[in-house]
């Protein structure tokens, strides 16, 4: 595609059973590209859903050319259906958004103006979304992710922004970037983060789903904690070596107490003392195999070469 037929702004949202929230969510993007102007694309990515969700896509497709819909062979996963979005759009620049307008589409025009800097000079690379508060959520769920962006900015290098998910506006430039990365076990914030380049936030207050529920239950928010720490940090290996060391201490000091025992003629207390030591050390072992076994196997994941999706249907775009 030459430069003249780029649309300036794509809006890329990655969806999954979200037949309910598509109406209202195109609606307000809609207005919003409407009263940006310019050329703009709205790329809808089905995740493998099983609900209504491609046909309200596709008909909205019929109804206005700005929207592209883009339906995967089988579920991905939110990061890899962002991704396939990605790759799709076109736009000179990309505003990354979820369908359930828990992040409003109307700060759109605030970022394109922290993006283009005062009188188009100093402007940012990346506009992301910063949450104040978060709305609709439980107390555990907002504790959690309170805890998990934390956790994750003390374990890597790279300056993760907290309390930020993947509402963002980005430059051409750092798209290309970011799709030139081979990571299969992608956390797209954090990928963006380390690209670096001029980042701005954009404090805001989330608000509640739109319609419908959750699609990361807890079980999905441990694998894509898993996923980023294992991505964007190696202290879990560099502490099991530590926690190792320690191990190999405690053991080597039960063996010069019973070394010592024995030479005076003492009873050892065995079986307590030879339980504890077999359950602490065995247990030790145990969570140490286990942390080297999850980057173990995203190395064989990622060794496979495999595509990161794989695409059944565009609809919409240019003809």
């Amino acid at each position: 595609m030459t430069l003249a037929n780029r649309p300036a702004l794509s809006v890329v949202a990655p969806c999954y059973n979200e037949q309910d929230a598509l109406p209202e969510f195109l609606r307000r993007v809609g207005a919003v590209l409407d009263s940006v102007g310019g050329t703009s694309e709205i790329v809808l990515v089905d995740d493998g859903s099983y609900d209504r969700t491609w046909q309200v896509m596709t008909e909205a497709a019929g109804r206005d050319p700005r929207v592209v819909a883009v339906r995967l062979m089988r579920n991905h996963g939110h990061q890899l259906a962002l991704t396939a979005g990605l790759t799709v759009c076109r736009g000179e620049r990309i505003l990354i958004i979820d369908a359930d307008l828990q992040d409003p589409p109307e700060l759109l025009p605030d970022m394109i103006a922290l993006m283009d800097g005062v009188d188009g000079k100093g402007g940012a690379d990346v506009v992301y979304g910063q949450r104040r508060q978060r709305d609709g959520e439980t107390l555990f769920k907002r504790a959690t992710a309170a805890a998990f962006y934390r956790l994750i900015g003390r374990m890597t290098d790279v300056e993760i922004p907290l309390d930020a998910g993947d509402f963002r506006l980005i430059t051409r430039h750092v798209l290309d970037l970011l799709t030139a990365m081979p990571e299969r076990h992608r956390f797209v914030r954090g990928m963006v983060a380390w690209i670096g380049g001029k980042q701005v936030p954009l404090p805001y207050d989330r608000k509640a789903r739109v319609a419908g529920e959750s699609k990361y239950p807890l079980s999905k928010m441990l694998r894509f904690a898993a996923d980023a720490i294992t991505a964007f940090s190696i202290v879990p290996l560099m502490a099991s070596m530590t926690i190792g060391w320690v191990m190999a201490a405690v053991g080597f000091a039960f063996f010069v107490y019973s070394i010592v025992g024995w030479a005076f003629g003492h009873t050892l207390p065995g079986w307590t003392s030879l339980m504890a030591a077999v359950g602490l050390l065995g247990g030790m072992q145990f969570l140490m195999l286990g942390i080297i076994g999850a980057y173990l196997g995203r190395l064989y994941d990622q060794s496979k070469g495999r595509p990161l999706f794989m695409i059944r249907d565009i609809v919409g775009g240019p003809k």
